[in-house]
């Protein structure tokens, strides 16, 4: 793990060592004053050289100088290394994440994901900066103010080194402990980041049901789980600052003892005594950075553990000789497709079909019996446990992903819009596409005179997840976006079923436009919509339970005709 935090100092290396030469000099220019102070305490001061002691005094005000500007380069610089070494972190989990299987995003929180990508990796940022310079700084430091104090007195420091054991004994068995409080803090916090991303985005349900106070009952939970484990750490936390804090008071108690005696028995001058007092001083201020290092390292390793823990997770992967595919016509056919989600009883059992290029097929058939995993299998969204899927004859497995999914449109049920304006969100089919083009996509989608009349036309920012926009808008965006893409498959997901009749009618005409000439898959609940396919499968749990078109299906007299009869009762 440490190489690989290691690795990411690679492009800033230039600046890094810039910030560690200027923690050398900080740490020299510590190391010089406690001798000049020494020399003007010892001779110039008793000697009544009061020129050499204006140049002393000058010599300390040159040094404090050199260390604001060094301190400030530090302070500045220093973190800049953390904070594009924290941008190169959130920009490779980012395109991580955008190459990970859908089953991942099943199986995490967003608002989990969210957090080991935000505040995990400030901390982190925080150990890239300070972690090496202040291990350092302190070795210099140590090793500069024990040459330091020995050529002062040997006696005297080697009573102040015994102290250090001590504290690195106990320092090494709070360290674990450590480790555990942070994990434990960061995964509750995590927690209540995923939760609050929860009631957030479903705020309006939380209203219309007025579950305020089982919302705060939620929250106040997880709040609570999040004190308790924070309570934790600090105890930790309170324990080893406390235990190393008592260890450096006792070191000064030794000190003034013992240099009290040899002071009083002749065998070291009183300024001798001041200089060692002051390289006490600097002594203790590494032993100070190193107790802060540790809990500094606690909490950045222990984010940059959960960061591996998303750059860990295996990703999207094509075969090595997957080949790109060329002029897709459309043919679709499964054969003998076998598939269940993770932990979860099988959904397709020996399914088979074949849907030629140019063809409209259509799903229909009670929840659960696996309309929407066969649309989510075909552009590859999850892999199959058995059988295949071919598109033109080629497996998919066979092709790249980017290949596939680029064939292939998909208008489903919860239109999802990103937080930008109407023109980018219909842009995201084609990134490339002109203004003109956008602007046909939304003519061929029966949507642009609308836009027109908005104040911003299409810069009209839509809100998260489209909430400015009416259910059938936000649908007639989608099917802008998939013109623009102009894929030769096209997959409709329950595309108006949250619709109501009226706004059904006024999507149909743009929904029939868009699947003229392409090779189109349907899966809906209202039959009405797919009366024109021409071939519907009614899929139960125990696989296709019928197949033909509509009045086919209607002459057998079967699940097909008993859910159609049932609309038509219905209304």
């Amino acid at each position: 793990m440490i190489r690989r935090f290691i690795r990411y100092y690679k492009p800033h290396m230039r600046l890094f060592y810039a910030d560690l030469a200027c923690a050398l000099l900080l740490s020299l220019c510590d190391l010089v004053y406690p001798m000049i102070t020494r020399k003007m305490i010892n001779d110039f001061i008793p000697d009544r050289a009061l020129k050499l002691l204006v140049i002393a005094a000058g010599a300390l005000l040159a040094i404090y100088l050199i260390k604001m500007g060094l301190n400030y380069f530090i302070q500045y610089y220093g973190h800049l290394v953390g904070v594009r070494m924290q941008a190169d972190m959130r920009r490779d989990v980012f395109d991580h994440l955008q190459r990970l299987p859908l089953t991942y995003f099943d199986n995490n929180k967003t608002g989990t994901i969210m957090s080991r990508i935000t505040s995990d990796l400030m901390d982190v940022s925080e150990l890239a900066h300070h972690g090496p310079e202040d291990l350092f700084i302190s070795a210099v430091m140590l090793i500069g103010s024990f040459c330091m104090m020995a050529s002062i007195h040997l006696p005297l420091t080697l009573i102040v080194f015994i102290c250090v054991p001590a504290m690195v004994i106990f320092s090494s068995k709070k360290r674990h402990k450590m480790d555990s409080a942070f994990t434990e803090t960061r995964v509750e916090l995590g927690e209540i980041n995923a939760n609050l991303e929860n009631s957030i985005s479903g705020i309006r349900v939380s209203k219309a049901y007025t579950n305020r106070d089982f919302e705060n009952k939620n929250f106040d939970a997880g709040n609570g789980r999040f004190v308790k484990a924070r309570s934790y750490a600090f105890k930790v936390m309170g324990e080893f600052s406390s235990g190393t804090t008592f260890i450096g008071d006792a070191l000064n108690v030794l000190l003034y003892l013992s240099g009290g005696i040899f002071v009083f028995y002749g065998q070291i001058s009183v300024g001798d005594f001041a200089a060692f007092l002051l390289y006490i001083s600097v002594f203790m201020n590494p032993i100070r950075r190193l107790v802060g290092f540790i809990e500094q390292y606690q909490n950045g390793m222990t984010g940059f553990r959960r960061f591996l823990e998303i750059m860990d997770y295996p990703p999207e992967e094509d075969s090595t000789d997957a080949a790109e595919m060329g002029e897709v016509k459309g043919e679709i056919v499964f054969d003998h497709v076998h598939f269940a989600y993770e932990d979860q009883k099988t959904v397709l059992d020996d399914l088979s079909f074949r849907l030629e290029a140019g063809r409209t097929l259509a799903l229909v058939g009670p929840s659960g019996g696996g309309k929407t995993t066969i649309c989510h299998l075909i552009p590859r969204f999850y892999e199959l446990a058995g059988g295949s899927i071919t598109i033109d004859g080629a497996d998919i497995r066979d092709v790249t992903r980017a290949s596939l999914r680029k064939n292939i449109g998909i208008v489903a049920q919860d239109v999802f819009l990103f937080n930008a304006s109407i023109y980018e969100n219909i842009a995201y089919g084609c990134p490339g596409a002109s203004r003109e083009e956008v602007e046909e996509a939304a003519k061929r989608a029966n949507i642009h005179e609308y836009i027109q009349t908005m104040p911003d036309g299409y810069n009209t920012i839509v809100g998260e997840r489209g909430l400015k926009l009416s259910g059938g808008q936000k649908q007639r965006v989608a099917i802008a976006r998939v013109f623009l893409k102009n894929p030769p498959i096209l997959i409709l997901d329950e595309a108006t079923s949250a619709l109501d009749n009226a706004t059904e009618l006024m999507i149909q005409h743009s929904l029939e436009e868009l699947c003229k000439g392409r090779t189109t898959v349907i899966v809906a609940h209202r039959l009405t919509t797919v009366r024109n396919a021409d071939e519907i499968l009614v899929v139960t749990d125990t696989g296709i339970a019928e197949r033909g078109n509509h009045e086919q299906l209607l002459a057998k007299g079967g699940i097909y005709a008993d859910l159609w009869n049932g609309v038509q009762t219905a209304n």
